[in-house]
């Protein structure tokens, strides 16, 4: 997982994807994450991301290709898609496998209505629909940012075949918002017993703190508030354990019914 901070200008974050993907690379990773919003940073208020957003075949998921062939990885990164309100596009995560090809694609169905802000007037939600991409051996759930704060989406992915919740992020600084953000995501490993890996955006706005959690809801890896990347591995061995142990899954009583 990567994290760093994207900015306004959409050359200079496409290089970056490059040059980021071609460092991690090197760790020898199948899968690299990048944040929420890679393409270009949130508007500030009173503009509009919708001059940043681009169809799923533009120049910016043309690098993420491009960068996944060239290195032999997989990529998750997030973007702003077109829509069909030219004032408001999705806030998209798009998954890429190591051969280019386009694996899936996510667009955010909570929009971060809260704090004091107000996304829903600059986005608009995806279709209520988990969202399971298969990347080597293992089946990863997409979700982004806010999303956190809802555990039905995370149960609706495990209940499609997720095996990892990846979460890019620009989680906003605040007065408790980093322990949310941490708290948020070892409970989502814990109640589902499953992996979480986190890359989020850092910076004056946000908080950073990526980290790779395991189905015990301990960080495997994780990086501070600067710029870095991590790894950690997946074991399908050790998800299998603890489910055998702590087969909450199983057990509960409630189902996930969208609304």
């Amino acid at each position: 997982m990567v994290q760093t901070a994207s900015s306004y200008d959409k050359v200079a974050n496409r290089d970056a994807v490059s040059r980021l993907v071609a460092d991690a690379a090197k760790g020898g990773p199948d899968l690299v994450v990048l944040p929420e919003a890679m393409m270009s940073d949130f508007a500030v208020e009173g503009e509009s991301v919708a001059e940043a957003a681009e169809a799923l075949d533009g120049e910016f998921v043309t690098t993420l290709r491009k960068a996944a062939v060239e290195h032999g990885v997989a990529i998750v990164a997030g973007m702003f898609e077109r829509s069909c309100d030219q004032h408001r596009p999705y806030n998209t995560l798009l998954a890429v496998g190591a051969d280019g090809a386009l694996l899936g694609a996510y667009r955010k169905i909570h929009l971060y209505d809260a704090f004091g802000y107000k996304e829903s007037d600059q986005l608009t939600p995806g279709d209520v629909a988990p969202v399971v991409v298969q990347i080597g051996d293992h089946s990863l759930g997409l979700m982004t940012c806010y999303d956190l704060r809802f555990p039905e989406l995370s149960r609706a992915l495990v209940d499609a075949g997720a095996e990892v919740l990846v979460v890019p992020a620009a989680w906003v600084r605040g007065p408790l918002k980093e322990h949310h953000w941490t708290t948020l995501l070892t409970a989502r490993a814990v109640e589902n017993t499953c992996y979480v890996a986190a890359a989020a955006q850092n910076g004056k706005k946000y908080c950073g703190l990526s980290q790779v959690i395991d189905p015990q809801g301990i960080a495997l890896a994780s990086v501070g508030e600067s710029d870095g990347h991590a790894f950690a591995e997946i074991s399908a061995e050790r998800l299998a354990d603890v489910r055998k142990r702590n087969p909450s899954l199983r057990n509960r009583r409630y189902s996930v019914t969208p609304r």
